[in-house]
């Protein structure tokens, strides 16, 4: 499998390397970690033509040599030490560089090191080895009690890459991240946070609004799990537009209901229907984050948990606000559910007109 992945990996950069010259056949390099009982142990590999390159050596070929390449090993632990960061849980490890050893077969060096305390929940690494290759790429494997989990490449357009360990340890790391990032996303997403304004907006019930709240969670679990898992997911070209109908959809619906003779609530049902589109907006944003394959259930609901709570914190202080107003004064409420009715479909409306006509729901 290891080999498979390096194999696929490697042609497909070798394909767009026709610029390069072919001195260079090999612009990779390979960091294996290993999760031990008190450390991490590791090696790097890197070639002899982008250590030369980088060391000021003219002849590649000199680094085959175990005494010449002695020689450059510390200023070569320092100069990869300066461009490769390793954080466990949050902070970051100091690298110690051990051995250094020649691979004249294979065109590289291989450089040992440790990274000394108990193997973390969450491992970060942050590395550009080489900048000046923009093409340059590094292959990562993480080792667990000498089995690999996990493998990864990391490049210039790329630069970091997240492991949660397979413990109980890790799977906290897992719930801490996500459920923060999903707090984070609810919260700076003003197209969200509006459609439940909108919905909050003509007052009701604790029940109403709680029925209201779990029917778009409901909505948005479901499509937000389906794309993240790759099952199904609409480009973002029309998730975008169609979020910001929703929003227009939800102001409108507001105002022609103050002017039924009859109204009917359906806001539970639109929120669920809606919750559906913003789901797939959310797993956009789950992706681009990065799902551990060996926690895919417990990010998925951490991070689902994390929007729950931020949609439970704005509910509170939305809903609150209105029934304070109107219990103070039930005409300038009406006028805020009125006012604010309207500022949610003119935003609704601007945001469709620049996701479609302006960006094209990039």
């Amino acid at each position: 499998m290891r080999w498979c992945f390096f194999t696929c990996a490697a042609v497909a950069a070798v394909i767009g390397l026709s610029s390069r010259t072919l001195a260079h056949s090999a612009p990779f390099s390979y960091l294996d970690l290993k999760f031990g009982g008190d450390a991490i142990e590791g090696t790097l590999v890197v070639h002899d033509f982008d250590a030369a390159h980088d060391l000021g050596i003219a002849d590649p070929t000199r680094l085959h040599d175990t005494a010449f390449a002695a020689g450059y090993r510390d200023m070569l632990a320092r100069l990869m030490a300066s461009r490769l960061a390793v954080f466990a849980d949050g902070q970051r490890r100091q690298v110690d560089w051990g051995t250094l050893e020649t691979l004249p077969e294979r065109q590289s060096l291989r450089l040992a090191f440790r990274l000394a305390g108990a193997p973390p929940g969450h491992l970060r690494v942050e590395a550009v080895l080489f900048p000046y290759d923009p093409v340059h790429q590094t292959f990562i494997n993480v080792y667990e009690q000498d089995t690999l989990r996990r493998q990864a490449i990391i490049s210039l357009d790329h630069p970091s890459f997240d492991y949660y360990a397979g413990s109980v340890q890790g799977t906290w790391a897992v719930i801490r991240t996500f459920v923060f990032a999903g707090i984070e996303h609810i919260l700076i997403g003003p197209d969200h946070v509006l459609f439940l304004i909108g919905l909050l907006l003509l007052g009701g019930s604790l029940k109403t609004l709680v029925t209201i709240v779990t029917a778009f969670t409901i909505g948005h679990s479901l499509t937000l799990s389906l794309a993240a898992l790759n099952v199904f997911s609409p480009p973002a070209r029309i998730i975008e537009p169609a979020i910001a109908l929703s929003i227009i959809f939800v102001g409108a619906d507001n105002l022609l209901v103050r002017r039924a003779q009859t109204p009917r609530d359906i806001r539970a049902f639109v929120a669920a229907a809606f919750g559906l589109v913003h789901g797939f907006g959310f797993a956009s944003v789950l992706r681009e984050f990065g799902l551990p394959p060996t926690a895919l259930g417990w990010s998925l609901f951490s991070f689902n948990l994390g929007v729950e709570i931020g949609q439970l914190g704005i509910v509170l202080v939305v809903a609150s606000a209105l029934a304070a107003i109107r219990r103070r004064n039930p005409i300038a409420g009406d006028w805020v559910a009125v006012a604010g009715s309207v500022i949610v479909v003119l935003a609704g409306g601007y945001w469709f007109v620049e996701r479609v006509f302006l960006t094209g729901g990039a």
